[in-house]
């Protein structure tokens, strides 16, 4: 063997006018990938939604990222549990931790480009028995082996297009994540900031009553009323009273799912009640914006829509089992009987290599591989579709709650203080002689009724408020998805409309 051939490329067996051809077509081929480009699926949406057309808020807060939109309600201590919550909530920290799994699935996928080189050292002694006798004899070897699949039908660019739309998929679903803990979080603390107002009222409520009930057991020894009286007051007291405890309840367990929520045990939160004078809790009026918005605000639908570019990539994956795979090799090293050798001609080993195979009948399970394929991606398509339409049913749900709430606490509010008028009117005939007591309890248990209606409408509205804000996806906004790596959008080799379809621009 020629030493020269191992050092000199120029003196390869091939001649340059035989594979100049075949490596132009080769690259040509390189230019294609099997399976169809991804074209988002086709939404038909309304122009506005039904429901925010007669209800124009005042003093509107858009909904973006430029304002934490939880700092609205005004309430400092909320700010910091929410804070708590976006870096010790348990189930953020698994979907981070899902999302740091497809990241690291896209760079397997990516490094289906690279060829794959590995190095052997082997070193042994052999007897073996001749005509002339046992004979002994070392032999030590060091090779670099290198392969390379070259992407011909875009098998891998498929499958890098599927693994980088499956990390934006999954980072759009840690945005989701944060968005839905922040939300209850919210909600669970407003509604206990409205216990804390309602306990308040019961516990005024319940001092009025100890005062009615005084009075009625001196008007009962003057012989003034009977001992009915006295225990029909006896009554609404100690009712009042159980319906104060009663909220208890309902604080305690708004306060342990709290805790929950910024990664605590219930034991270690403890959240001071707060006078209803100073709830510190503001309503905001938060504009809806059109339908075609939902497309780039909501998480979710933007982690549909991304999965559904990765099973139509997935279709070209599975198309391209259809074509020959080539596979090109080359080794090189010594190998001798001895390491001092090594430095002679002779020990030099070199050697090149192409394969190009395929099958040519499995049965039908490329077919089969196929069909599944495509019918993944109908499924992705549909379920992308279902989350725009649930997407647009929040959003309707939460504006005809707020515009409902709104008229329904205006009238609510003009029952508190006729009810109101009622009691006084109904208290000073009892103390002048001309009602009974039953007329009095009556008009103090329907104040009562309607102030705590009053107070329970307003913690619905601050609810609906922010389960609207929810619904508007809460200021984020598709062009936050991580770009799909530079090594796969800046590739020479990628067609246009794949190179289109992986950017984020193209499916978000």
């Amino acid at each position: 063997m020629d030493p020269n051939l191992f050092v000199n490329p120029s003196r390869f067996p091939f001649r340059r006018a035989a594979w100049t051809p075949a490596l132009a077509l080769m690259l040509s081929l390189a230019g294609c990938a099997s399976g169809p480009d991804y074209v988002r699926p086709a939404l038909s949406l309304p122009a506005a939604y039904k429901e925010g057309g007669a209800w124009k808020p005042a003093q509107p807060r858009q909904v973006d990222a430029n304002q934490p939109w939880w700092t609205w309600y005004g309430d400092a201590e909320l700010d910091a549990l929410v804070s708590q919550a976006n870096a010790a909530n348990q189930d953020i920290h698994i979907v981070e931790a899902q999302y740091r799994q497809a990241r690291a699935a896209a760079r397997l996928a990516r490094a289906g480009f690279a060829p794959s080189v590995g190095a052997a050292l082997s070193v042994g002694r052999a007897r073996t028995r001749t005509s002339q006798g046992p004979l002994a004899a070392g032999s030590n070897a060091l090779t670099l082996d290198a392969s390379w699949e070259p992407d011909i039908w875009g098998q891998v660019r498929r499958s890098v297009e599927a693994g980088e739309a499956s990390a934006q998929a999954s980072a759009a679903d840690l945005a989701a994540a944060r968005l839905s803990i922040q939300a209850e979080l919210v909600q669970d603390y407003l509604q206990l900031r409205i216990a804390d107002a309602d306990k308040e009222l019961i516990q005024h409520t319940v001092q009025d009553y100890a005062r009615a009930l005084k009075l009625t057991n001196s008007q009962y020894k003057a012989g003034v009323v009977t001992h009915a009286d006295v225990a029909l007051a006896e009554t609404q007291l100690q009712s009042a009273q159980a319906q104060a405890i009663d909220l208890d309840v309902q604080r305690s367990q708004l306060e342990h799912a709290i805790a929950i929520l910024i990664g605590k045990s219930p034991a270690e939160l403890t959240i001071a009640a707060r006078p209803a004078e100073s709830l510190g809790v503001t309503l905001p009026q938060i504009p809806a914006g059109l339908p075609s918005q939902l497309l780039e605000r909501r998480p979710d639908v933007a982690a549909a829509e991304r999965r559904a570019a990765a099973a139509n990539a997935r279709i070209g994956v599975a198309q391209s089992a259809y074509f020959p795979s080539l596979v090109l090799s080359a080794s090189g090293g010594y190998a001798s009987a001895g390491f001092a050798q090594w430095l002679d001609a002779p020990s030099r080993v070199w050697s090149l290599g192409a394969a190009l195979a395929g099958t040519l009948f499995d049965g039908g399970a490329r077919r089969a591989e196929t069909d599944e394929a495509v019918a993944a991606y109908d499924a992705a398509a549909a379920q992308y579709k279902q989350s725009v339409l649930a997407g647009m049913q929040d959003v309707e749900d939460s504006l005809a709650a707020l515009r409902v709430l709104a008229a329904e606490r205006e009238v609510e509010d003009a029952a508190v203080a006729s009810a109101r008028t009622a009691a006084r009117s109904s208290l000073a005939q009892y103390r002048a002689g001309t009602a009974t007591y039953l007329q009095v309890v009556t008009s103090q248990t329907l104040l009562l009724s309607n102030q705590r209606s009053a107070v329970q409408l307003l913690g619905r509205q601050l609810v609906a408020s922010a389960a609207l804000v929810k619904a508007l996806g809460g200021g984020w906004n598709a062009t936050m998805l991580p770009a799909p790596a530079a090594t796969v959008a800046t590739r020479t080799d990628l067609p246009a409309s794949t190179a289109a379809a992986a950017s984020p621009a193209a499916g978000s």
